[in-house]
Order: structure tokens, then C-alpha cells, then sequence
């Protein structure tokens, strides 16, 4: 058997389940089977043939996830109904997305989905919102801290705690932390002290409450939406909830698109 050339290796690596097996064998003048061998040693996924589907395994990488597990399974197909099919290759059977239904899923559940981490087109044509959502995510991740918490941080925790005169949203700004990790983090050290309450009898103005479904009709999250208003994120929350009876962003949206 004839040694692979690095332009054939390139070529099967660069359209493995984008075109036909039978069509990567003429172009390479190999058998099918012997493709199959090298695509194994190369660690290929599931073979798909070409067209406008790709396994649910190749997805959940592409999004920045590992193989498709337990979880993904009962929070992504089962309770958020994630397009899954079935299709059946040779003697086996794949879960496969179709990625006109995945985009119109992923427009339902933006909030879900960390779409900074997904490759311009690397999931076909992408709708025009997902360039706007892209840029929104990383301008939250420049925000915040996703690492874990450092003694440094822990002892300027502790410090403006003993203040008493800084509420959660002013401690997210401080220390670049979400409100609901500040809380975790009171929490887990075992602390007494609380940040001070914001007043919650002042009346939201029409304008705060427009910005809020303009916001959330645009993609930003509650941080985002939070620091625009120069609220917390827990009174954003409660505030959604009470308009809406559910805290889940894409579903708020959803219900204003109606």
C-alpha cells in the first residue's frame, strides 16, 4: 500500500464529514476502505456523508465540550429539547444534528451557549445574530473572572465586608466577580458579614425597564445587564422574574419575541 503524502492526509483531514466518503476516494484514487484505515489512525470522528448534518459528538466539540455524556444528554436533549436524530452508517448508528435545526435551537437558547468559543463558520453559515452574540460574550469574559479565588481575593473580600457599606454589585465591580460568586464564596469561607442591602422601594424608571428587555432581546446576560444599570444581578433577576415568572433569560426572550 502506497505511503500517504502530506497533501492527502491535509486534503482527508480538511473534508472528512464535509464531503462523501466515495467522493474523498476519487479524489485521493483510493479505496474506500483504506481512507477508513487512515482516518482511524488520525482519530476521525463518526464518518457522516457530506451534506447539512454532523454527528452530535462532532458538535459538542466544536462548542467547546467534550463527547457527548449523561448530562449533555438529560439538560441539553431532554430538558431543553435539543434537535437530536438518528441516522445509520454501515452497521451503526449516530446521533446527528442537522445544523439548520441546531441554529434555530441555539437562537432559542443564546444565554446556553458560549459562542466566543465556536470558530467563525466552523458550523456552517451562521445566522447575523451570532456575530453580535460572539462579541458579546467576550466582552463578558474580559469582565469577569472565571479562575478560581485566590487568597489576595479572599482577604479583599473579607476587608470590604467589615466595611458594611458595599453591596453585592459594588463588590462585583471591585473584585470582577459575579454577585452570585460573591455569594458563594461568603458562603464557603464561612463568613458573618454580608454585603448591605440595596433599597428596594425605589421605583424603576420606564427607561430602566426598557434598557432590561432591550438588553435581554439583544443577547447580554445579567452581568452585562447589571452593570449598564448599575444594579446588582440578583435585583435584575428578581425584577425579570416578576415581569415574566421565570428567570431564564432565553425564555424571557422568547416570550417578548411573541
Amino acid at each position: 500500500m502506497k505511503p500517504w503524502t502530506k497533501e492527502e492526509t491535509d486534503y482527508l483531514m480538511d473534508n472528512w464529514g464535509k464531503v462523501s466518503l466515495a467522493g474523498i476516494s476519487k479524489h485521493l484514487n483510493r479505496s474506500e476502505n483504506a481512507i477508513i484505515v487512515k482516518k482511524n489512525k488520525l482519530g476521525l470522528g463518526a464518518f457522516l456523508e457530506a451534506g447539512d448534518y454532523i454527528s452530535f459528538n462532532q458538535l459538542s466539540r466544536a462548542l467547546g465540550h467534550g463527547p457527548v455524556d449523561t448530562y449533555m444528554l438529560t439538560s441539553w436533549v431532554k430538558n431543553r429539547n435539543f434537535p437530536v436524530k438518528y441516522k445509520r452508517v454501515d452497521k451503526n448508528r449516530f446521533r446527528v444534528v442537522y445544523l439548520s435545526d441546531f441554529w434555530k435551537w441555539a437562537d432559542k437558547n443564546r444565554n446556553f451557549v458560549d459562542f466566543s468559543k465556536v470558530p467563525k463558520n466552523s458550523l456552517g453559515k451562521e445566522p447575523d445574530w451570532v456575530k453580535e452574540q460572539r462579541k458579546i460574550e467576550q466582552i463578558r469574559a474580559t469582565k469577569i473572572h472565571i479562575t478560581p479565588w485566590t487568597a489576595a481575593e479572599d482577604e479583599s473580600l473579607k476587608f470590604y465586608l467589615k466595611q458594611f457599606k458595599y453591596t453585592y454589585y459594588d463588590l462585583s465591580k471591585m473584585l470582577g466577580r459575579t454577585c452570585g460568586a460573591i455569594q458563594h464564596r461568603i458562603c464557603d469561607l464561612g463568613l458573618k458579614e454580608r454585603p448591605i442591602k440595596v433599597d428596594n422601594h425605589i421605583k424603576w424608571t420606564k427607561t430602566e425597564k426598557q434598557t432590561v428587555l432591550d438588553m435581554i432581546q439583544g443577547g447580554f446576560p445579567y452581568q452585562l445587564i447589571a452593570e449598564q444599570l448599575g444594579k446588582s444581578e440578583k435585583a435584575i433577576r428578581g425584577k425579570v422574574f416578576v415581569w415574566f415568572k421565570t428567570e431564564s433569560l432565553d425564555k424571557v426572550r422568547q416570550i417578548l419575541k411573541g
